[in-house]
């Protein structure tokens, strides 16, 4: 019977997929790059009378240098703070009156800043772009302004966020070469000491044409974008390329560990970091599903293994998308009374379970089909498929890799899951971070 429910499920998976990919094909995209360098892809949507606008900025966290972390995310609040033609406050408030809204985020390797718009609104977003784009005003008064807005954020988020302190500490253990050793928001003194001249160049640098890809979707014409995109984009001059990150971490050659004084903790939070490759890499598939095996749903194996046994009050596991090799995350939070020894342990147990005994072919179907399910609704709106398409021409290298998304998970079998948790998720390529208000003692 559960075989046959599985088989169930897994055949409405594919047909549902089958149903989304039919509604938008490889070659629904049409692409083209300005004389400046900019890619720009067009996705034709008339499903409702909006589109939107993604612009993704190959700039992060692991694009910057001791003396300037943080700087990345810093633009991420600049960008809205007044250009040359919309002055301060104007953007939003242009963007606003013409029925749009916007948003935008940071990470290690990305900055997104996102418009969702009616799409008679278009011309209006590519006058407000280009603006911030080629003319941003960086004023010594904004930037303090916004300086200290940003290393509030810093302080709040640490207290707030256990998650945030504890992969703060761990990152910086896990990688000693490799600028994904500080966190995005950036070190507390770096914040304090960029100079207008550090920005200037930075947004003057990443903030150029050529480093951008621009993914616009919905009720749009392919020639009105890019006659538009020719008006207000083209002339704004490329820039020398950005420096190439070269730095390639050491390999890690042992355990390291790492403890989190806090007094707020009411009971410890334990996390494991193992390196891992690429997204680009060949294994990547296979570690998405290993992640969505150990923590996707309470049938999972930490759920199972800790939450229903009253050893944790939560677990968690992470594989970010990335550009150079970074960390899988494992994460639990002790229930009362488990120390932080019985709860690493309850960790370290269970993936070491998957890396000796393996999975179930039961356990991979599940999580396929989750996995089929999240591509198709991810490709149900505008703004899911603006965001994957983007997403993929990055990390994949190719939008067009998207499309084959379904068949990678599906070619993923348990001797591939047995496989990668045994190269990856090793002791030696462990680093472990316990943060409590009160540390272990030797007794």
């Amino acid at each position: 019977m559960i075989r046959r429910l599985l088989a169930l499920v897994m055949a409405v998976g594919f047909m549902m997929t089958s149903l989304a990919t039919q509604a938008t094909q490889v070659e629904d995209i049409k692409s083209f790059t300005l004389d400046n360098g900019m890619k720009i892809m067009v996705l034709e949507d008339a499903s409702i009378p909006n589109a939107n606008m993604y612009l993704f900025w190959k700039v992060g966290s692991r694009n910057e240098v001791p003396g300037i972390t943080g700087i990345s995310h810093f633009f991420e609040h600049m960008m809205f703070n007044g250009a040359k033609k919309y002055g301060p406050k104007m953007f939003d408030r242009t963007m606003e009156a013409a029925g749009g809204a916007n948003n935008a985020y940071t990470t290690e390797n990305i900055t997104v800043y996102t418009d969702w718009f009616p799409a008679n609104a278009l011309e209006t977003i590519f006058d407000l772009e280009a603006d911030r784009i080629a003319d941003l005003d960086i004023n010594e008064k904004m930037v303090e302004s916004e300086r200290g807005v940003v290393a509030s954020e810093r302080t709040t988020g640490l207290e707030n966020s256990n998650w945030r302190t504890i992969q703060e500490e761990i990152k910086g253990a896990a990688f000693r070469a490799h600028p994904y050793s500080w966190s995005v928001i950036g070190h507390e003194s770096d914040i304090a000491a960029w100079t207008l001249d550090d920005l200037v160049q930075y947004h003057k640098t990443y903030y150029a044409p050529n480093n951008a890809v621009v993914v616009i979707a919905g009720d749009v014409k392919l020639n009105e974008v890019k006659a538009l995109a020719d008006k207000y984009f083209a002339p704004i001059p490329a820039q020398a390329p950005p420096k190439e990150v070269k730095t390639v971490e050491p390999l890690q050659k042992g355990e390291r560990r790492v403890y989190v004084h806090k007094a707020s903790v009411s009971t410890p939070n334990v996390m494991l970091a193992y390196h891992v490759p690429s997204t680009s890499h060949e294994d990547y598939y296979a570690l998405d599903l290993l992640s969505s095996v150990l923590s996707t749903g309470n049938s999972s194996r930490l759920y199972q293994s800790l939450v229903e046994k009253q050893v944790a009050i939560e677990v968690e596991t992470y594989l970010p998308m990335t550009f150079d090799p970074n960390l899988f995350y494992v994460m639990g939070v002790a229930n009362p009374g488990i120390t932080a020894t019985e709860l690493e342990k309850g960790l370290i147990t269970e993936v070491n379970r998957i890396a000796r005994e393996g999975v179930t072919e039961q356990e991979l179907q599940k999580v396929k089909n989750i996995k089929l399910m999240n591509f198709y609704r991810s490709m149900e709106t505008i703004n899911g498929k603006a965001n994957t398409l983007g997403t993929y021409e990055l990390y994949f290298g190719s939008f067009e890799k998207l499309f084959n998304a379904p068949q990678a998970y599906e070619k993923v079998t348990p001797a591939d899951l047995q496989r990668v948790a045994q190269t990856y998720l090793r002791r030696s390529n462990r680093t472990v971070a316990v943060l409590a208000a009160i540390e272990e003692t030797d007794e």
